[in-house]
């Protein structure tokens, strides 16, 4: 093939386009790399905040159990006609907490007056 047949690119235009090929190739995966550093960067920030928080998670999971445990032992003073145990079961619900009674599956409603 030569430059002066019908359809044939000159050799200029040739080496220009793969010019522009390469340089596109080159700004695409330099720009992939990026993300992929930027996201695994992300990443570890993530796993790193995860960590912090842990401890706080227990911390909060232990302190729910003790407050269900109290809840329910105030339950059962009320339920056996404690005034006292009434009141804060009555206070409890009216705030929106529910206390679920470890021998039945659903909550009761509170003691009536």
């Amino acid at each position: 093939m030569s430059g002066d047949e019908p359809g044939s690119l000159p050799e200029q235009v040739r080496s220009d386009t793969w010019a522009a090929v390469a340089l596109l190739t080159i700004a695409v995966v330099a720009w992939l790399s990026f993300q992929t550093v930027q996201q695994i960067r992300e990443r570890s920030a993530l796993q790193n905040v995860r960590t912090a928080q842990e401890a706080a998670l227990e911390r909060a999971q232990k302190i729910r159990a003790q407050f269900d445990t109290i809840t329910k032992k105030t339950l059962e003073l009320a339920q056996q006609g404690n005034a006292g145990a009434a009141l804060i079961v009555d206070e409890l619900a009216r705030r929106g907490v529910t206390i679920t009674p470890s021998s039945s599956a659903g909550p009761l409603p509170p003691p009536s007056k």
